[in-house]
């Protein structure tokens, strides 16, 4: 016991002495925001192709805009793209422009996106700590950037965050809008000198009568207005609904609507918004009509809604096994972190300073979004996306009170669902690590990648982050033993990055190498190969990344008998090229009963087959055929 609080007292007096070096505050917290960041979302974000199949449908669309120039209507494969709103097109082509047109740009957007929203809430955790240091009327430098340090960390790296930070798809930008939008709302919240006289016992200290009104709001108040403006263009109406829900829940609650509502300048906001997101909606309404709002409107967010869509149906428990696994290995304190806010005890907020209340609006945040998407039919992991950051905030606040300088510290007996949260984190840990180790037999089949589960099983992947999650479990279960609180989410923390550095991204490298790098081969072949007016068809599946790569519209056909039918209507009929090249998997190719002297096998990679069908050969045998039958049937006759 001695030596932990002699450790304590030793990093205690280390954080002293750098906080009062406010630039070596600010260097050190930069380096370890570049550090997560890295980890997280810089290490190999281009390194690994694209990922079939939303990924290549944005890739492309964003460079069709970058080539022609038509930066209003998005295009895919030839045909309009309504699925998703402008901005994560505008983001990267002008990425393309910068960087070229490669993975790197793809994704960049994404992991800005996700770094940025990371960043401010680094700097809101460590202002709401410091704020409630000067209520206080302590000084806790070590338990303020330990817990925003802790914050930054959750939210960076857990799987959730970290899958659709390095996919080039408009989810990580509508969460860092969304996101950035309510931690800026808080900040301006926290930060107004409004009359506080029905939260306070003491009288209200007037303020001079030239500072009583402003026409504008507040710094983060105007920020968060951008932000909304900046999601609609991400993702439509859902950019503003999300912010909407959990501000006017926060605000309901705490009795202070009016009185807020007076300080945002809502008209004022509401035009800000309108003004930065509507124009392109009206242009690319006045050039599509009402395909455009039939599509993106009613399809994309109406129905998405009220009915399921593209077969994405799930029980109602579904987004808690989201959260579960989504926000691993931390998801086990979730529970314990919305106890401690006791945020029931509504008479306990309403006493409470504005900048103290960062807690119940992470609260409110977090189950504003769980219960939109659970009442939502259509379902889908990334949807709760938007709810990561909050989380993240909730448990770092937790861990804050056992940090140096906490209440609870160096306390012997901690709150009891801490404690049983510490032990279903052992369990959780351990259950992962023998899943893990028997990855091999839970996964299913891939006909992209028929040998991946036996290249996985021949890498010993399998049992490195078996043992690693083996030995999360373990120490955690010593720190809770010996009492250790405060190191038991550094354990956690620390086996994450390891099982990332150790095993996904070589999972993702032999996963790349087995599913992906044949077709990108394919599409070179494509490239290389491709005749003028010559059309490649796509029989019996559809991998967009052959349009992004090889940079050639692909005509989709599902069924192998529609594609007979499609080249037997080729053939008798004109067209402008001698041949077609038809993509399939090998056992399509034998469905279709081709014969041998009528194509040319171009490539073979992996499991697909790129062949070129001559239809002079074609109707040849046909004239063929039909000269042998004709004479039996004049003796018929």
């Amino acid at each position: 016991m001695r030596m932990k609080l002699s450790i304590f007292h030793t990093v205690d007096r280390w954080f002293n002495k750098i906080a009062q070096r406010p630039s070596l505050v600010v260097t050190l917290s930069i380096l370890w925001l570049m550090l997560i960041g890295w980890i997280g979302y810089g290490w190999n974000l281009g390194s690994v192709g694209l990922v079939d199949e939303t990924e290549p449908l944005f890739a492309e669309a964003s460079r069709q805009m970058f080539v022609t120039g038509d930066w209003i209507t998005p295009f895919f494969n030839g045909v309009t793209r309504f699925d998703k709103p402008a901005l994560i097109y505008w983001c990267q082509a002008i990425a393309y422009s910068i960087m070229g047109v490669n993975e790197w740009a793809v994704r960049l957007p994404s992991a800005l996106a996700a770094i940025a929203v990371i960043s401010l809430a680094f700097y809101t955790v460590q202002w709401h700590l410091a704020q409630g240091d000067v209520v206080a009327q302590v000084e806790r430098p070590t338990r303020r950037y330990l817990t925003a340090a802790i914050a930054a960390a959750v939210m960076a790296l857990n799987p959730e965050m970290i899958v659709w930070g390095r996919t080039g798809v408009s989810d990580m930008l509508l969460t860092g809008c969304i996101a950035s939008a309510l931690l800026c709302f808080f900040l301006g919240y926290a930060n107004e000198q409004g009359e506080r006289e029905h939260f306070s016992p003491l009288p209200p200290v007037p303020r001079p009568v030239s500072s009583s009104y402003s026409l504008l709001p507040n710094k983060w108040y105007l920020a968060c207005y951008v932000l909304i403006a900046g999601a609609i263009l991400t993702k439509g109406p859902v950019g503003i609904v999300l912010p909407g829900i959990v501000i006017l829940a926060f605000l309901l609650y705490l009795g202070n609507l009016g009185e807020v509502l007076r300080e945002m300048r809502p008209l004022l906001g509401l035009l800000i918004i309108l003004a930065l997101s509507v124009p392109w909606y009206a242009l690319v309404i006045w050039r599509n009509g009402w395909n455009y709002i039939n599509s993106f409107f009613g399809y994309h967010n109406l129905d998405r809604f009220t009915e399921v869509v593209n077969g994405h149906s799930a029980p109602w428990y579904f987004y808690f096994l989201v959260v579960l696994l989504g926000f691993a290995p931390y998801s086990v304190y979730l529970p314990a972190a919305f106890a401690r806010l006791k945020f029931w005890q509504r008479s306990q907020w309403l006493v409470q300073e504005r900048s103290q209340q960062l807690g119940l609006f992470a609260c409110i945040w977090f189950l504003g979004v769980f219960g939109f998407f659970t009442i939502a039919v259509t379902k889908l992991p990334s949807y709760v996306l938007p709810l990561m950051p909050a989380a993240a905030i909730l448990v770092a606040l937790l861990w804050s009170d056992y940090f140096p300088g906490s209440s609870v510290s160096s306390s012997p007996s901690p709150h009891k669902l801490f404690w049983v949260s510490g032990w279903a984190n052992v369990v959780f840990l351990s259950t992962l690590s023998v899943a893990i180790f028997q990855i091999s037999q839970l996964l299913g089949s891939d006909q992209a990648a028929p040998n991946f589960r036996q290249t996985l099983q021949n890498s010993g992947l399998t049992e490195l982050g078996g043992s690693i999650w083996f030995l999360g479990a373990m120490s955690v279960a010593f720190l809770l033993i010996t009492r250790r609180w405060s190191g038991i989410i550094a354990a956690n923390l620390l086996g994450f990055v390891a099982f990332l550095i150790v095993v996904l991204m070589p999972a993702m490298f032999l996963m790349d190498q087995e599913r992906q790098m044949p077709l990108r081969e394919i599409a070179a072949v494509v490239a290389q190969v491709k005749q003028p007016n010559e059309e490649l068809v796509m029989v019996g599946f559809k991998k967009p990344t052959v349009v992004f790569y090889s940079h050639q519209q692909v005509n989709f056909i599902k069924l192998t008998s529609d594609a007979i039918v499609y080249l037997q209507n080729k053939i008798n009929m004109p067209v402008k090229a001698p041949s077609l090249m038809v993509l399939a998997e090998h056992k399509n190719l034998v469905k279709m009963d081709l014969p041998p002297d009528n194509y040319e096998n171009l490539a073979s990679k992996g499991a697909y087959q790129l062949i070129r069908i001559s239809f002079k050969k074609m109707k040849q045998q046909k004239q063929d055929i039909s000269l042998i039958i004709h004479p039996r049937d004049t003796k018929l006759l």
